[in-house]
This record gives C-alpha cells, sequence and structure tokens, in this order.
C-alpha cells in the first residue's frame, strides 16, 4: 500500500510517520498491554479529511483507530500494527445557538472550553467527567461519558441531538439536529453515542444546553468505611435526587492529601460527597436532610456549607483521586456499576477481594448513580503482586455483573474489558452486537480489536 496516495488526499503534513511522535499515539491513559505500532498518525483538520482517510483505508485494508484526547481509560485508543490512528485533536470548531440553547461542536474541543463556551451565553453543559479540563468531547461522546453531575442531570447521551459521522466507506451522514423533539426515523444517534469509535467516526455534534446551574450548598460527611456510608447513599437517594453525591475510600483520601496537603481527615474510613442546587429554600432543606441522613448513619463528623468556594474545594479533592493515586503506583482502573440497592454489597464484595487477593483497591465512586470506581493500585516490579491485580481485577467485574450490574458505566469497554462483555451482555445480545457492525463495518476497519 502507499502513504503517498494518503497524503495525495490530505494536507501533507496531516500525515505523520516520525517514529517518535508516533510514539506518543499507541495508548490512551489507560496504557492497554501490547499496543501496535502504527503505519502513519493522521490529524485530520475536517470530515473531509476524515472521509478521505475511510475512503483509502477501505481501498486498501487498512485498519483505522479513531483518537481523542487520549484521556480514555480502558484502552479504547489503542493503536494496531499496521493500522492509522486518526486523531481528531486539531477539530475545535464551536458555535452556540443561545435561541435554540444548543451547540455545534467539533470533537477535538475539551468538555471545559465547551462549558466555557456555554457559559458566555449563561448557559451550562452539565456531564463533567473528573477529567473534563483535558477530556475531548468527541472521547465524551465515543465512551458515553458520565461524571459529578450526572446523578441528577444525565450522562452524554442525553445531551447529544445530532451529529456528523463517518463511516467505515467514507460516506458521511448527519443525524438528528438542533431538535427538542425529533422522532423521524429509527434513533440512530444513540446507536453513535457509546460506540467507541467501532461503527463510525464522529466529526461533528449538537449537544443541548441548559440554563446555568443555580448555586449550591455543599454537605460533607466522614464516616468509619464504606458500607456505611453506601447505606447513607441509599438513605438520601429514597428520597431526593442531589446535584452530587460522590465517595472516597481511606486509601484515595490519604493519596489526596498526601498530593494536595488539603486538610482531609487521612483517618476517615471514608467520606461522602453531596451537594444541592435547588432554588429558594428548597435548597436548605434538601441540604439539611442529607447532613441529618449522614448523622443517623454513623457520620462521625458533618460539615455543611453555602460559599462555593469551600464547595469546590472538597470537589476539587474529589477530581484529583486518579491522578492522586497514580503517584503512588500503577493503576488498573476500573468503572462497574450496580442497580443503587447492591451498592453496599458491592463495596463490601471489593473489600473481600482487596483482602484475599492482597492488592489495595481503592475505591471511589458517583455514588448517587451506582457508578463505582474500584481503582487496583499494581506494582510493575513484582511480577507476582501484579498477576494478583490482574485477577482481582476481573473478580470486581464478575462481582458487578453477578450483583445484575455492569463492567462499566461511562469509560467504554475498550480493550480492557472486552473479555467480560460477553458475560454481561449475553450471547443473543452479542449476536446482535455483531450483526450491527458487521452491517456498517463489513470489512472491520474500525477499531479493531476494542469492544468486540
Amino acid at each position: 500500500m502507499s502513504l503517498d496516495a494518503l497524503r495525495s488526499r490530505l494536507d501533507t503534513a496531516a500525515v505523520l510517520t516520525d517514529p517518535d511522535i508516533m510514539e506518543t499515539y499507541r495508548q490512551d491513559w489507560a496504557r492497554a498491554p501490547h499496543p501496535g505500532t502504527p503505519l502513519a498518525v493522521v490529524r485530520a483538520g475536517s470530515t473531509q479529511d476524515v472521509r478521505e482517510v475511510m475512503r483509502w483505508a477501505t481501498e486498501y485494508g487498512v485498519p483505522v483507530v479513531p483518537r481523542g484526547a487520549g484521556s480514555g481509560l480502558s484502552g479504547g485508543a489503542t493503536a494496531v500494527d499496521g493500522g492509522i490512528v486518526l486523531s481528531t485533536e486539531l477539530m475545535r470548531d464551536i458555535a452556540v445557538d443561545p435561541v435554540t440553547r444548543t451547540a455545534t461542536i467539533q470533537p477535538g474541543l475539551l468538555n471545559a472550553e465547551v462549558k466555557a463556551a456555554a457559559a458566555e451565553h449563561g448557559l451550562w453543559y452539565p456531564p463533567d467527567p473528573s477529567s473534563y479540563e483535558i477530556c475531548s468531547i468527541g472521547g465524551n461522546v465515543a465512551t458515553n461519558a458520565g461524571g459529578l453531575c450526572c446523578v441528577k442531570y444525565g450522562v452524554t447521551t442525553d445531551y447529544v441531538l445530532g451529529m456528523t459521522v463517518v463511516l467505515a466507506d467514507g460516506t458521511a451522514v448527519e443525524l438528528g439536529g438542533p431538535r427538542l423533539k425529533d422522532t423521524a426515523g429509527l434513533s440512530l444517534t444513540k446507536l453513535f453515542v457509546g460506540s467507541e469509535g467501532t461503527l463510525g467516526i464522529v466529526t461533528e455534534v449538537i449537544v443541548r444546553l441548559v440554563p446555568q446551574q443555580p448555586p449550591r450548598s455543599t454537605v460533607v460527611g466522614v464516616f468509619p468505611d464504606v458500607v456505611a456510608c453506601s447505606e447513607t447513599v441509599l438513605a438520601i437517594t429514597r428520597r431526593t435526587r442531589p446535584a452530587m453525591l460522590e465517595f472516597m475510600d481511606n486509601a484515595t483520601i490519604r493519596a489526596v492529601e498526601a498530593d494536595l496537603r488539603m486538610g482531609l481527615d487521612t483517618s476517615a474510613g471514608a467520606m461522602l460527597l453531596a451537594q444541592s442546587d435547588l432554588t429558594g429554600p428548597d435548597r436548605a432543606a434538601e441540604a439539611g436532610f442529607m447532613a441529618t441522613a449522614f448523622t443517623e448513619h454513623g457520620a462521625t463528623e458533618v460539615f455543611s456549607t453555602d460559599d462555593p468556594d469551600e464547595g469546590e474545594q472538597f470537589t476539587v479533592a474529589r477530581r484529583a483521586a486518579f491522578t492522586s493515586l497514580g503517584k503512588t503506583g500503577s493503576l488498573l482502573l476500573e468503572d462497574v456499576g450496580v442497580p443503587l440497592p447492591a451498592l453496599p454489597a458491592l463495596v463490601e464484595g471489593i473489600e473481600t477481594i482487596s483482602t484475599q487477593r492482597g492488592v489495595p483497591i481503592a475505591l471511589v465512586a458517583h455514588a448517587g448513580d451506582g457508578n463505582t470506581h474500584p481503582i487496583i493500585v499494581s506494582s510493575d516490579h513484582d511480577p507476582d503482586h501484579a498477576e494478583r491485580a490482574r485477577i482481582a481485577f476481573g473478580e470486581v467485574m464478575d462481582l458487578a455483573i453477578g450483583l445484575g450490574g455492569t463492567i462499566t458505566g461511562e469509560h467504554g469497554v475498550g480493550r480492557l474489558k472486552k473479555d467480560w462483555l460477553p458475560d454481561q451482555l449475553g450471547d443473543d445480545v452479542m449476536a446482535l452486537t455483531r450483526r450491527i457492525k458487521d452491517a456498517l463495518d463489513p470489512q472491520g476497519l474500525l477499531n479493531p480489536g476494542a469492544m468486540l
């Protein structure tokens, strides 16, 4: 095959073959094992560029791995030998329409930049992954990303109204549009959200915006252990839907405190962070209810504040969990979720796995919607420890499936979790999934090895 034929269709500078540059595009943050060596990296600048890449790839049978900002946590953007890594990082246009309360965005724009552009018009884009400052909208759409506010405001798919998608053969299709209600045809937009680049490459997305979030009250509780913490979550979610409901276990608290020196209580078994953004007296009432629930379920200390800066400091601590723990060792990042009644059983089971396998498993969670992040701290220098960590990784997913849960709530299946997908979905759903994949990508060129 000839890269010259590809270069002739694109700006020459878009096709990168320098080994040192390509090395930085071989993996995402998850560091999935055995990344391939790509034939080239292409930095697309437009939908037309993506179309030309896929037409060339179809002609020569070359696999293509789409890539956003590289902040993925499931190995979804891992290069394959002899393939193309197609980066959308240079596609960064945005147009906000305050009348329809929508934004039309190219995939390379960061989540934080979308929020900032919306805020200029008094609007808000709610999905907020912990990595919102460095993750791209394209990656958010590919994995159906969630975040801290999603217990009340929903995940990425709840805000996607339309998109432009380039299919495997280079065809570009426009789905949906800036309409809040539209039931014409099949819901194809939803099909592509969360498909991890295996069905098509999203080159533009239209998202719904909402009025800016009202002021928030923050309630923080310190608990003796994560089980008491999770039971408090159930008591709260039976009665109300807070704007945020997050927890951190002791290992996470200690790692964040060692990293950021914020004055966190490192003796706490767990910490629960809740916020209310109701208006008027309802906000104080909801915050008061949550503080009472904390106390009734064993909190040894409860702190409440209406000060936005104080509340934001606790949010910063929660967002720092992954990076702070990453400074203590190599991480195997989980993203399992369960129906809320099973949350105490999940966190207790994770502690059991940690003890039995002799590997540290830190735990943070979007607790209000049952989406937990068990973080296995492994050692690259101890093969036995690394093997026990790998076994624990699978046992955590088996535990979640056994509790009626999921192997991923927002990070995606990628390459790290695909072996467990059939256990969750079952043979019939897997067969249906493969039929859809084969129909849209008959040569299997789009992100081979991810998800399926």
